[in-house]
């Protein structure tokens, strides 16, 4: 069987999925699932990585995740590495704890998000003792388990800072409680249809419409049927998107959060050379920066316009240009 692509760029969602190794245990108490969530929630701010929804089973776990970065293989590296350690020093054991490296399925946000957080909260009874239980029953039994983000989906006094609710509830109308009392209601009628998005995932990997599949396959593959590995083309792209942000951060004293949050032409420096020394489309950038890819072009568009007048920028770009040169990206 051909191995699951591993697609990283900005702005992409996940769903992640971790087994224990020989299907064993990889949590023994409370204590484990606790330790495990304060880990989790530290590497979240770490590698600024966006929480929509988790689910702790017995021997895995799921997360759903966004990755404004395009950091997803270093945010899971340093999360399990964490709570690897953290579990053989308490159980006094060693080796790999976890089957393999980590699974995950590239989600369509616009279109798929909704649906992925609820089939992550089915987990605790999506078991062989459920097979003959009554969806009332099992509804009863899903909303008693304690590890999971789903309480949050159903009350507000119950939602945690590390989750971030609001985009999975937007479909609902939002974080009222008619939008979590729509949630609740769809998620009664998954439990009575078994919600399965198997058949729907293409390529083992990416999990969307028929135009986001080509989305993906031609911005972030080469050309031809879908490989094993992501190209090289891309990862090479990524490694010389994180080396401009940080010229333009030593620069201009603004990171990428600012840059996000603000206007201006530090802001369209930003797009303009990731395109084109970056090698980044207008779909990639717009997804970093959450705006449109067709707001990038006319970003780009100004700030060609206003390097020709203002002189102080094409300095600032001089400076940032010679300083990636320097470096060989």
């Amino acid at each position: 069987m051909a191995r699951p692509l591993r697609i990283q760029y900005a702005g992409a969602v996940y769903h992640v999925m971790c087994r224990g190794n020989d299907r064993q245990e990889i949590f023994l108490d409370d204590d484990d699932r606790a330790t495990f969530l304060r880990i989790l929630s530290q590497s979240l701010n770490i590698y600024s990585v966006k929480l929509h929804a988790y689910v702790l089973m017995p021997n895995h776990f799921h997360l759903l995740v966004e990755t404004p970065l395009g950091n997803l293989a270093e945010f899971m590296r340093q999360f399990n590495i964490t709570y690897t350690s953290y579990f053989n020093r308490q159980h006094k054991r060693v080796g790999h704890l976890y089957q393999g490296r980590y699974r995950s399925i590239l989600v369509e946000k616009a279109s798929y998000l909704g649906m992925v957080s609820r089939y992550i909260h089915l987990n605790p009874i999506r078991l062989k003792s459920f097979e003959q239980v009554s969806a009332t029953e099992k509804y009863k039994s899903l909303i008693q388990y304690p590890w999971s983000s789903l309480p949050g989906y159903l009350g507000k006094a119950k939602q945690q800072v590390m989750v971030d609710y609001a985009l999975a509830l937007a479909d609902y109308g939002g974080q009222s409680k008619k939008g979590l009392d729509l949630y609740r209601k769809q998620l009664l009628a998954d439990i009575e249809d078994d919600l399965d998005l198997k058949d729907e995932i293409f390529g083992q990997s990416i999990l969307g419409s028929d135009s986001f599949i080509e989305l993906i396959n031609s911005e972030f593959l080469e050309d031809g049927p879908v490989r094993e590995q992501p190209a090289a083309r891309f990862l090479k792209q990524y490694q010389q998107q994180a080396v401009i942000l940080a010229a333009i951060e030593e620069e201009t004293g603004q990171d990428l959060a600012a840059m996000i949050k603000g206007k201006g032409e530090v802001r369209r420096l930003a797009m303009d050379l990731l395109y084109r020394l970056g090698g980044l489309k207008g779909p990639a950038i717009g997804a970093l920066f959450g705006i449109d890819y067709s707001a990038v072009s006319q970003e780009r568009k100004r700030h060609r316009e206003q390097l020709a007048r203002d002189s102080k920028l094409g300095e600032l770009m001089q400076r940032v240009e010679v300083k990636l040169s320097s470096l060989k990206i």
